[in-house]
């Protein structure tokens, strides 16, 4: 995490995160996102989306049938990376046939209003494990 000042204005800019992305069937979102908030997501983003796959195909003639979806957006860290996708992954039952897919993206930098006592916070827990500031 690094600040850059550019106009009078200060930037926190965000280094070390990924956003996982989870596409799902309609109406599966909130089990999802309520455990990724516990957790220790700070937030999430969900939108509707229509798509089509391979199970959407149905009769002789294999019409296509759009399926209405929804999809979460998540930012976290490095640190809670992986237990947030394991745990949105099992909520949403991705192991079973149609239910949908997660993955991933590591963002180069990515930058938001955070509160000055979240900084402060932040720059606390990185001194105390020895990594100092960037």
């Amino acid at each position: 995490m690094k600040k850059v000042k550019q106009q009078q204005k200060e930037m926190t800019i965000l280094t070390g995160v990924s956003l996982i992305t989870c596409m799902i069937p309609k109406g599966k979102a909130d089990k999802v996102v309520r455990a990724a908030l516990n957790a220790g997501a700070q937030g999430a983003s969900v939108h509707f989306s229509r798509g089509a796959g391979v199970r959407e195909r149905l009769g002789l003639l294999s019409i296509t049938v759009e399926a209405e979806k929804e999809v979460i957006q998540i930012i976290v860290s490095k640190e809670q990376q992986e237990e947030i996708f394991s745990v949105m992954f099992h909520a949403g039952n991705l192991d079973m046939p149609g239910m949908g897919i997660i993955f991933s993206t590591h963002l180069e930098k990515a930058a938001t209003y955070i509160p000055s006592d979240v900084l402060n916070k932040i720059e606390e827990d990185r001194l105390l494990k020895g990594e100092g500031s960037e």
